[in-house]
């Protein structure tokens, strides 16, 4: 495994991280969940990337991840990273949603709870709320460092503009922000791109800052996997639920560009799930990207990514005009 270092920090990451958003709950057998995380242990994915909602339902996957390390892993502790979220819609009422103080701190203790800690390593407002003043938001942050409850902090989904004031924030309360964890892929590039409203990237402003970036979604919710090349939807597969996927996705212009990428991929010796990490992590400004994985094999031909040759520029210049983004939304 390769370990690069998180921004400014003392803090090395895992080029993959395991992430527990689909594939881990109620829903899915424990053994099949407890050989997966072993697995990736063993293959020397440090990082577990959970957040409060995920499951189903909301708050499963915290729950699989702390039976597990309270057993096999429990010796471990003290080599891994488990990080934690909160921001979107948890519990109902007005205290179970949003950026307030009341719900981040109150939904990091049921975090703990679930996970069996005593603290997690990273926790994450998940999303910036127009509602509170990120004064508030990034008070709430600070706090559960103080009291001992998270070691580091991070933002997800947030722009340029609001990480630079979430990081002006933290750093004049002595807390200085860690991370940011925004979705990027070969078809999601808007971490390359200047927003509206914006004077920058995100790539751009996290480099600036030392933060370091943790990115989802590298996979673009399988469809830079071989799963949906053939035209079909696997009955089984994310198109078919229709929740983040859906089957309209699978349009003519998302196979002629996902097809162009595999014949690239197999002329790598890849697959195209190993070229599509490969390309998110050939910029030096991720540090790290997070992996779903239903099985464990699934598991490791994604951490073979890692062992592909570097892109070379003909290679990254012949991706391009296929790496578009928007493409299947």
């Amino acid at each position: 495994m390769e370990y690069r270092r998180c921004g400014r920090s003392g803090l090395d990451l895992p080029a993959l991280a395991l992430g527990l958003w689909h594939n881990f709950g109620h829903g899915k057998p424990f053994e099949t969940q407890r050989a997966i995380l072993l697995r990736a242990f063993d293959l020397g994915i440090t990082h577990l990337d959970l957040a409060n909602n995920y499951g189903p339902p909301p708050g499963s996957a915290e729950e699989v991840a702390g039976r597990v390390l309270a057993t096999d892993l429990a010796p471990y502790r003290d080599e891994l990273v488990v990080s934690t979220k909160a921001g979107y819609g948890m519990w109902p009422g007005p205290y179970g949603d949003g950026g307030s103080r009341k719900y981040l701190l109150s939904s990091l203790d049921r975090s703990l709870a679930r996970l069996g800690l005593d603290y997690v390593d990273v926790f994450y407002s998940h999303r910036f709320d127009p509602t509170t003043p990120l004064e508030e938001t990034m008070g709430a942050l600070h706090s559960a460092v103080t009291s001992g409850r998270a070691l580091y902090v991070g933002v997800s989904n947030y722009t340029p503009s609001q990480t630079r004031e979430a990081a002006r924030i933290l750093a004049d309360l002595g807390t200085p922000l860690l991370v940011h964890q925004p979705s990027y892929s070969m078809f999601n590039r808007h971490v390359e791109q200047v927003g509206d409203g914006e004077s920058e990237t995100l790539l751009d402003a996290v480099a600036d800052l030392g933060v370091g970036t943790v990115v989802f979604s590298p996979l673009q919710q399988g469809l830079l996997t071989g799963r949906y090349l053939s035209g079909e939807i696997p009955e089984d597969s994310r198109a078919a639920v229709g929740q983040f996927l859906t089957p309209e996705r699978i349009s003519g212009t998302y196979l002629e560009r996902a097809r162009a990428l595999a014949a690239i991929a197999e002329g790598r010796g890849q697959s195209l799930a190993q070229l599509a990490l490969q390309w998110v992590l050939r910029d030096p400004r991720v540090t790290s990207a997070i992996i779903g994985a239903s099985s464990v094999a699934q598991l490791e031909d994604n951490v073979a990514a890692l062992a592909g040759p570097d892109l070379t520029d003909d290679e990254l210049a012949a991706i391009e005009p296929h790496a578009v983004d928007g493409t299947g939304r």
